[in-house]
């Protein structure tokens, strides 16, 4: 049996452009759910207040949350350039093309086989 940890995804909305994601594994999970956790908590708490101040720091921990996706399941990335540079997920996150970031967010969590529930954050 061969068995490959990685899968390399085609661009829809930038051609030309791939992208490296890890798949799921025991302890990818585990290390993930170390990253999230806390965060994943405090969101879920504050976006169900009715408070604007609530509502606002669960949109920036919602934030904090997919930069610990990227960072935990994009391994790199090909085909872009930013100011010049080479892609890398730092840059992504940085100064990339959002909506690029966004499905590069999909294919991570799809990769660690999210229910649409959990997607949600």
């Amino acid at each position: 049996m061969t068995y490959e940890s990685e899968a390399v995804v085609e661009s829809e909305v930038a051609p030309g452009v791939t992208f490296t994601v890890f798949k799921m594994s025991f302890g990818r999970r585990a290390e993930l759910m170390r990253r999230i956790r806390e965060l994943a908590r405090r969101h879920e708490f504050l976006e169900a207040s009715e408070k604007m101040e609530d509502r606002m720091e669960a949109a920036l921990l919602e934030s904090e949350i997919n930069l610990a996706y990227l960072k935990w399941g994009l391994k790199s990335i090909s085909g872009l350039t930013v100011d010049g540079a080479d892609a890398t997920p730092d840059i992504l996150a940085e100064k990339g093309p959002e909506n690029l970031l966004r499905e590069v967010l999909k294919a991570v969590r799809l990769q660690a086989g999210l229910s649409p529930e959990e997607r949600k954050n």
